[in-house]
């Protein structure tokens, strides 16, 4: 809350309805065509991080189903995306996921890359809605909770799916990622 010049505390401004910003539109629309309908929530503030999100949703940062961009080094060169959705609790070990994948390295990707990729900036990187279907990672980890949390292509707003749902939408490859 800010204050106005007189000290004077000052309404909060109105929340915005992130359903119509653009890429939040963009998920929702492709989670439509994969006949889901989610519990979409609007944080107050960004959540760039898995424990930023937790602490806005109350859950644990492993509900939270990060949306982390590598870039997957073939043995030719060549560079492509890979979307690797992994449980906010842990760290993504990228030497045993590519060799899992039998890619020569992963390494993170830069800002543009991601949004790039995915059209979305990171911390709202969703697991659907990019321009091109990525291929994609997920944590079996994510499993062992009965709802996990996931940005909604903007980083104040996440929303609600399983693991078996995130498999399922994003043709996912699932992986013991840590």
């Amino acid at each position: 809350m800010s204050t106005d010049p007189a000290g004077v505390a000052a309404a909060p401004p109105p929340e915005r309805d992130l359903t119509t910003h653009r890429r939040v539109a963009g998920v929702l629309e492709t989670l439509a065509l994969h006949h889901v309908r989610p519990e979409l929530r609007q944080l107050p503030g960004a959540v760039r991080t898995a424990q930023a999100a937790a602490d806005a949703l109350g859950v644990s940062p492993a509900e939270i189903a990060n949306s982390l961009v590598f870039v997957a080094v073939g043995a030719d060169g060549s560079r492509t995306p890979l979307l690797v959705l992994a449980s906010g609790g842990h760290r993504v070990d990228t030497a045993k996921v590519g060799s899992l994948l039998e890619v020569d390295a992963l390494e993170r990707a830069d800002p543009d890359f991601v949004r790039e990729h995915t059209g979305m900036a990171i911390g709202g990187v969703a697991p659907v809605g990019h321009p091109q279907r990525l291929r994609t990672v997920v944590d079996v980890t994510l499993g062992r909770y009965d709802r996990v949390w996931a940005a909604a292509g903007h980083s104040h707003a996440v929303f609600a799916t399983t693991y078996d749902e995130l498999i399922r939408i994003t043709g996912g490859q699932a992986m013991d990622v840590a």
